[in-house]
């Protein structure tokens, strides 16, 4: 399936937009009905709870210790805005070498708190707040609280990420 820069713009811009005025997304996708295949709603939709869980999918791909395997869930054009680097990752090089980094430090992620929107059969966004537990080299461990934004495409019949923005999460003020 090719995508278009343009469509990618929109999705990308309007939920940066959303994530900028504070404006929280209300998901409005129907549970799977009997009949349908699992994880579909009768609309042929994914569930909430599908695309939910394909931060599990990534999760497990984090324990793997291989950045290729994290790296395989992303789209070959997607952007990583990662949670702790200053450098914008646009390809599979360049998502890998910051997996390559991340990985060291052990990562084991939880989520907080989600919220899910499913566009349309083939486009869902999983917005919230996730933290990380990370290992130094010395064996201490570390929380780190962060929000995150995963912008999914189904292409060629799998979910894949193309657009995951994650930032530590501010201080309350």
């Amino acid at each position: 399936m090719k995508r278009t820069m343009s469509r990618r713009t929109t999705l990308v811009s309007g939920a940066a937009l959303a994530a900028a005025l504070g404006v929280t997304a209300v998901a409005t996708t129907a549970s799977a009905q009997p009949g349908n295949p699992p994880g579909q709603s009768r609309s042929g939709k994914p569930t909430q709870q599908q695309i939910a869980g394909l931060f599990d999918q990534w999760n497990k791909a984090l324990a793997t210790g291989d950045s290729k395997k994290v790296t395989a869930l992303y789209a070959p054009d997607a952007v990583l805005l990662p949670t702790v680097s200053p450098k914008i990752r646009t390809n599979h090089d360049e998502i890998a070498d910051y997996f390559d980094e991340f990985l060291a430090k052990k990562p084991v992620g939880k989520k907080i708190e989600t919220i899910v929107e499913v566009l349309d059969r083939n486009t869902a966004i999983d917005t919230g707040l996730y933290r990380f537990t990370l290992t130094d080299k010395t064996g201490k461990r570390v929380d780190v609280d962060a929000r995150y934004t995963y912008v999914y495409e189904k292409i060629d019949g799998k979910w894949l990420i193309i657009n995951h923005h994650s930032s530590v999460l501010p201080a309350a003020s």
